[in-house]
């Protein structure tokens, strides 16, 4: 079974996220659990980490065929959706916590809505095709 080009890309695009995910759980697992810091704290490292593996892979291997603009550009438009997803994820784990959900099981929570979140804005904002010019 052949797969078309957008299958292939989100097949990609889901890996990537997948490995930003995961090393970001761990880094968390290691600050929030054996170093003992607050959530909030070992949260930021463990999505700095994540941002940056994540940004390189979404940026060279899922979307390399929709790469035209400079890489400021790309990268400010990454920055400002990640900000904004920033605020939505620290609220969810926050309200989750706040609940008596653990934020080990908040990240799988917030991951899940961050899937479709992410795909729609990485396609169409941060590594937008390019235009057709008629």
């Amino acid at each position: 079974m052949l797969l078309n080009k957008d299958t292939k890309q989100f097949i990609k695009y889901w890996i990537s996220g997948g490995v930003y995910f995961w090393i970001g759980y761990l880094v968390f697992i290691v600050f929030y659990s054996f170093f003992k810091w607050n959530w909030f704290y070992a949260k930021i490292i463990a999505d700095v980490v994540g941002w940056s593996s994540n940004y390189l892979l979404q940026r060279h291997w899922a979307f390399k065929d929709q790469i035209h603009l400079s890489e400021m550009e790309h990268s400010i438009r990454y920055i400002m959706v990640e900000g904004v997803g920033f605020i939505l994820d620290y609220l969810i784990i926050f309200g989750l916590k706040s609940i008596g959900i653990t934020p080990y099981i908040g990240f799988f929570i917030s991951s899940a809505f961050f899937t479709v979140w992410s795909w729609f804005w990485y396609k169409h904002f941060v590594f937008p095709k390019k235009r057709k010019v008629i």
